[in-house]
């Protein structure tokens, strides 16, 4: 995987970024895949695993968002266990696979990820995992903006992607289990 760093060159423009849009506005509304699954073990660090536990104590098991303290000294959120992003979005915005991880979230799922189809409270089931869609707020960071560019934190804070959330959506876990990349997700 990639260690972020990247030039300018790399970046989508914004032009780029809204003609995907399209595409992205066709994710499924149920039965979604889950692409992508990303543990991180410490700042910094990805490690992509093909299966992985779920946990409503610690949420991903192996990652640290149970031991990390916000930024302003706080415990963890619960309603911010798993963060979740639409595949097409991270691909779209990172480019090739290898760089989806950057983007800091755990799950990546082929699904419409928008209010309209996932209002909070809605719960997923992925394998023998439920997790339930929360209203803590997900949007784009610096972090975001200097692995992807200011187009692409531009693109994901816009209207029309705020609307799709398209930086993404926050879950905790409501029933344990084991998830595994190509599992269905599907509303409850």
């Amino acid at each position: 995987m990639s260690d972020g760093k990247t030039t300018a060159d790399a970046y989508r423009t914004l032009d780029e970024l809204n003609a995907g849009l399209p595409d992205i506005e066709r994710s499924p509304k149920d039965g979604g895949e889950l692409r992508l699954i990303v543990r991180r073990p410490r700042v910094g660090k990805r490690e992509v695993v093909t299966e992985a536990q779920l946990d409503a104590t610690v949420g991903l098991v192996g990652d640290t968002w149970s031991t990390r303290k916000s930024r302003w000294g706080k415990p963890p959120h619960p309603d911010t266990q798993i963060n979740i992003m639409n595949a097409r979005a991270v691909a779209l915005v990172a480019g090739s696979d290898d760089r989806w991880p950057l983007a800091g979230d755990q799950l990546y799922i082929d699904l419409d990820l928008s209010d309209d189809n996932l209002p909070a409270g809605t719960q997923l089931t992925i394998g023998t995992a439920v997790i339930e869609v929360t209203a803590e707020p997900h949007t784009g960071c610096r972090k975001f903006s200097e692995r992807f560019g200011v187009d692409a934190t531009k693109f994901v804070n816009s209207k029309d992607g705020r609307r799709l959330h398209l930086r993404g959506i926050n879950a905790k876990v409501v029933q344990p289990g084991t998830i595994r990349v190509g599992d269905r997700v599907r509303k409850r």
